[in-house]
């Protein structure tokens, strides 16, 4: 038996949003449109469920259900529907962020980017959302971003067994600082860590949930930002480990408490190394300083930030290591040193 309801189609979007959050949307049937004596009506495929009406709108058992076969490819889908020359400025990639398609589209595919935003939901129904990436800017480095289709920017991320809520309109959140996340999720086990720019938890969420450390204080000075973290810090129940403070680092950090210190903002991070540096126990600790540098600087310029500024305190540095977590931007890498500071 296949069934499905039937609503106007007016309602379409809202009805299919629900079926994705109910989990009773049936993804392997089409959404179809029909005539009949009463009007224009859609089917929205759905498993089976104990109500036999959803808000009122008839659960009707569907006959000659239409399967969907899914394109291999975003160009595959959009073919007959764009010309020869605007199919080769297609994206290749996006990534998915909970329920939500984030995407960037050329300029000179303006006028396509509904289709094209119909098109990967097509490739995607359990995704609620396509939101179009326009870049980041900004001191909070925010991003600018349009929601092209849907209704929602909202959702809950979950990657190695931690939920990060986020508005992806209002907050970054970086697949390709994935293998770094996991690393510091093995870090810090017993130890008192200072996270001096936290976002929603990025790094601070992974550490508490699996290494289990004493004292996580977690510091966020953009507002929005900050009560995501929050939100993630009870949405993970880590609420015994992780400290949030709303503030700017430099004045907010506390001197001579950490183990360890995380430094995982890329931008003007290496003005913040004198207090980062201070914010360790007298005897030392390790420090992850994060920075976006050219590729001909990777393996020196960060290393000597981290030296200059532990000079300038009296400490000593051991570099432990220096990783390059992902490329920047053309001919910038992404990098972070982690270095044991002494006395």
């Amino acid at each position: 038996m296949y069934r499905a309801i039937r609503i106007p189609p007016e309602k379409g979007e809202e009805i299919r949003e629900k079926a994705i959050a109910g989990k009773f949307l049936d993804i392997t049937r089409k959404i179809r449109k029909l005539q009949t004596k009463e009007g224009a009506f859609l089917e929205i495929p759905v498993i089976e469920v104990a109500c036999e009406a959803i808000e009122g709108f008839p659960v009707i058992e569907q006959e000659n259900p239409e399967f969907l076969e899914i394109p291999a490819s975003l160009k595959e889908c959009l073919k007959g529907s764009l010309s020869e020359t605007e199919l080769a400025q297609v994206p290749s990639g996006w990534h998915i962020l909970g329920d939500i398609i984030i995407v960037s589209i050329p300029e000179n595919l303006e006028n396509k980017k509904i289709l094209i935003a119909e098109a990967l939901l097509s490739m995607y129904p359990k995704c609620k959302s396509v939101v179009r990436d326009l870049g980041i800017g900004g001191q909070f480095r925010q991003p600018e971003r349009e929601l092209l289709l849907g209704s929602g920017t909202e959702t809950i991320h979950k990657e190695h067994g931690c939920f990060f809520k986020q508005d992806v309109t209002k907050v970054m959140y970086s697949k390709g600082n994935l293998e770094e996340r996991k690393r510091m999720s093995l870090l810090g086990a017993g130890e008192t860590v200072v996270d001096m720019f936290a976002g929603i938890g990025y790094f601070s969420i992974p550490m508490a949930v699996h290494a289990k450390p004493e004292k996580i204080t977690s510091i966020e000075i953009n507002p929005e930002s900050f009560a995501y973290l929050k939100e993630n810090i009870r949405l993970n129940r880590v609420e015994d480990v992780i400290i949030p403070i709303l503030g700017d680092c430099s004045q907010a950090a506390p001197e001579g408490e950490a183990d360890r210190v995380i430094m995982g903002y890329v931008g003007t991070t290496h003005h913040y190394l004198g207090q980062a540096i201070k914010a360790l126990k007298e005897n030392g600790g390790i420090l992850h300083y994060h920075e976006t540098v050219p590729e001909n600087l990777a393996m020196t310029r960060p290393e000597e930030r981290v030296k200059k500024a532990a000079e300038l305190l009296g400490k000593k540095v051991e570099v432990l290591e220096t990783r390059k977590i992902k490329k920047y931007s053309p001919g910038v890498l992404h990098v972070v040193v982690d270095a044991r500071i002494s006395e």
